[in-house]
């Protein structure tokens, strides 16, 4: 079976649970993508159980009933297999097994039965996949999904469906393939159920487009796989795109993940994204809480902070954070939020700009040395005044921009709002890359949505241009900070392009027929003005107006 085979066989599981919640009354429910999420979680970590119990006993594999020789295993046996899996497999009984729970579902109270299953497994789990809140609680793996339904009577026929589903095709023969494939895979798992929403807090999916070009950036070809052991953070993480791109660019066994989000479903799927892509390790650091308010860690006292190789962000452009504003305005934060904190205003305070935050906070959590990129409205890179510009007066005067590339339009459809992408560095004190891609891409209609879709041509010419700080005619330029200094610290790439003048060489005569013309034209003008003047003069006196 080929690649593109297990892809489709994998979304057809998806749609068949899907349709098994529109069939039981769950169709684009708030709990649906809690379902369809854990369920195929279920089959996945059951199959890469018996990939990895496979590898390790020769015996089991090319037999049908391998589930029924490990469930003969002595417990010494079975315990010495356990012991020499992967780190980030998940340790399972043989009652944990799709088999089993296939075997018992016409026995009554299947359903509790398929829950008890779930719950088990995610105990006997939790350190390695538990998610940790702001307050230290752990967010176990499963919930009881039975629980959802709200007549009793049909759960068991529910968890039934659910478990018939899982059977006749095995994710076995997928778990060498690579980040592309899984990157398929979770997107089409999770595209009704983390959807662009117009700005809502850690709610942002970031097109893979704008990922990757901003791993690309972070992480040249030249120096991938030369680096370990770095450390990489998203205060805003979402599902985990951005960490997801530049996980891969390091290389996934050559880094460590951390992430903060305030929103609990963000956090779940953020969680399936590290378990798909290799990243289980990562899974202890996945923080559910608020970063402006709590920044990681939470231990009270703690005051050596870490702080990151690489930040990533695309946050929340605007958002109503009254209601903790005065908590954040502290003496202990000046530091971290040296340009200042928006104020409240007296009306449209969901407007109330949040990213700036974000972007102090990421230049403060950054490592001597350490690379970030994070998204910011357009609007941000020439502001005249206020927060925005202390910001990027910092960035200068310290010397640690790298460049901005100034996206399309569309390319995030639903925000409205045109975005760039900003690049620090504190390593490279050079000369600093401004790049215009607005004009790049073609449109493409997504529903009812109007996006625009960049070519891989059109990616590669934007790292290109910022890895090599190619100077291209109106495109890109490389500017000093000195330069950006004298433009009042702008970081528009099209306020430093060259002005053009075209001369074209004309004889005497053809300039003083081109002069007449001129002449005439305005003489024309002037006779309709003072025309129009008596027209309008006679209707106003006709109207007893004295003038």
């Amino acid at each position: 079976m080929t690649e593109n085979d297990f892809q489709d066989k994998t979304k057809q599981l998806i749609d068949s649970l899907k349709g098994v919640c529109a069939n039981y009354g769950l169709g684009n429910d708030g709990n649906e993508f809690k379902i369809i999420t854990q369920v195929f979680l279920y089959k996945f970590l059951n199959d890469k159980f018996a990939y990895e119990i496979k590898a390790l006993d020769n015996r089991l594999n090319n037999a049908d009933d391998w589930d029924k020789i490990v469930s003969g295993y002595s417990d010494n046996d079975y315990q010495m297999l356990l012991m020499q899996m992967q780190a980030g497999t998940a340790k399972l009984q043989p009652h944990h097994f799709i088999s089993h729970l296939f075997d018992k579902q016409n026995e009554k109270d299947f359903h509790k039965t398929f829950d008890d299953t779930l719950n088990d497994i995610a105990i006997n789990n939790n350190d390695i996949f538990s998610v940790k809140t702001a307050g230290g609680a752990k967010v176990i793996l499963f919930d009881r999904l039975s629980n959802y339904i709200s007549d009793e009577s049909l759960r068991d026929d529910f968890c039934k469906a659910l478990i018939n589903k899982l059977t006749g095709f095995s994710f076995e023969h997928i778990f060498n393939q690579k980040f592309d494939f899984y990157a398929t895979i979770f997107e089409y798992l999770i595209k009704d159920y983390n959807s662009n929403s117009g700005g809502k807090y850690a709610e942002y999916f970031t097109p893979h487009a704008v990922a990757k070009i901003m791993a690309a950036i972070l992480v040249p070809k030249d120096v991938q796989g030369k680096i370990n052991n770095k450390t990489c953070y998203d205060p805003s993480a979402g599902s985990g795109t951005l960490l997801m791109n530049l996980a891969h660019a390091i290389g996934e066994n050559k880094c460590t993940i951390y992430s903060q989000d305030i929103s609990q479903k963000s956090s779940t799927l953020l969680r399936l994204n590290l378990i798909l892509n290799n990243l289980v390790h990562s899974i202890q650091n996945i923080i559910q809480g608020n970063t402006l308010l709590n920044p990681y860690p939470f231990d009270a006292g703690d005051t050596d902070r870490p702080t990151f190789d690489y930040i990533v962000s695309n946050p929340p452009f605007k958002l109503d954070f009254s209601d903790f504003r005065d908590d954040l305005d502290t003496k202990e934060n000046n530091e971290r939020f040296f340009a200042g904190i928006a104020k409240e205003p007296k009306k449209a305070k969901d407007k109330m700009a949040i990213y700036p935050l974000f972007i102090q906070h990421i230049m403060h959590s950054l490592n001597k040395g350490g690379k970030a990129a994070v998204v910011v409205p357009t609007g941000f890179i020439t502001a005249q005044s206020g927060i925005d510009k202390k910001i990027r007066q910092k960035l200068v005067d310290e010397k640690i921009l790298a460049g901005v590339v100034s996206m399309p339009s569309n390319i995030f459809a639903a925000t409205g709002t045109n975005v760039s992408i900003v690049f620090i560095d504190d390593e490279d004190k050079g000369d600093v890359v401004l790049i215009d891609a607005s004009k790049m891409g073609s449109p493409y209609k997504d529903g009812k949505l109007q996006k625009t879709l960049l070519s891989d041509e059109e990616e590669n010419q934007i790292v290109a241009a910022f890895n090599q700080k190619q100077a291209i005619e109106d495109f890109s330029v490389v500017v000093s900070y000195d330069d950006i200094k004298a433009k009042n610290y702008s970081l528009s790439a099209g306020q430093y392009f060259d002005v053009k003048i075209e001369y074209v060489d004309i004889s005497h005569e053809e300039f003083e027929s081109k002069m007449q013309g001129y002449k005439d034209s305005l003489n024309d003008m002037f006779a309709e003005s003072a025309k129009l003047e008596k027209e309008i003069k006679k209707q106003l006196e006709g109207l007893g107006y004295d003038l």
